[in-house]
């Protein structure tokens, strides 16, 4: 019966283990969009730097939903944070909730902006740049992002 128990510890089964809820982080982020040179739509993205979490993966301008904030609040802030843009938020356009291997999940709410006010400014980012739509896989994107991000390089999801 000692035997039994030293194995269970050893390859980690737990009989009556507790699980504990997975803390979700609420996120907002922005589809900033343009007409391209093609007259294509195009998309900021931008890149995380080196020494943050998640280091050199592309991601969407926005944040964090603080208290007492509504979405298009926060998203506001962040952009303004970020870019130095004050933004007419648009639409919600999809949600995503993505748990992530280590035990944390984000649900990240993605709205569309077509207008700003301000030069766009790159304040936290390695890199900030315009994209295409169907070029967004070629780019190296939080994890949480995968599904949109192919969803709209084939066009499933309408901006």
């Amino acid at each position: 019966m000692k035997k039994k128990a030293a194995i269970r510890k050893l390859d980690g089964k737990r009989e009556n283990a507790v699980r504990l809820p997975r803390t979700v982080r609420l996120v907002v982020a922005a589809l900033i969009l343009r007409p391209g040179p093609d007259g294509a739509e195009e998309v900021l993205i931008c890149q995380r730097k080196a020494d943050q979490p998640m280091s050199l993966k592309w991601e969407f301008p926005g944040g964090k939903i603080e208290a007492g904030e509504g979405p298009e609040e926060a998203l506001r802030r962040e952009l303004n944070e970020e870019l130095g843009i004050h933004a007419e938020i648009g639409p919600l356009l999809t949600r995503v909730r993505h748990n992530y291997r280590n035990g944390g999940a984000v649900d990240i709410q993605f709205f569309r902006v077509r207008s700003f006010a301000g030069e766009l400014e790159n304040r936290i980012f390695q890199q900030i740049r315009w994209s295409g739509l169907e070029a967004l896989p070629e780019y190296d994107f939080l994890a949480a992002d995968l599904g949109m991000i192919h969803d709209l390089a084939e066009g499933k999801l309408k901006v």
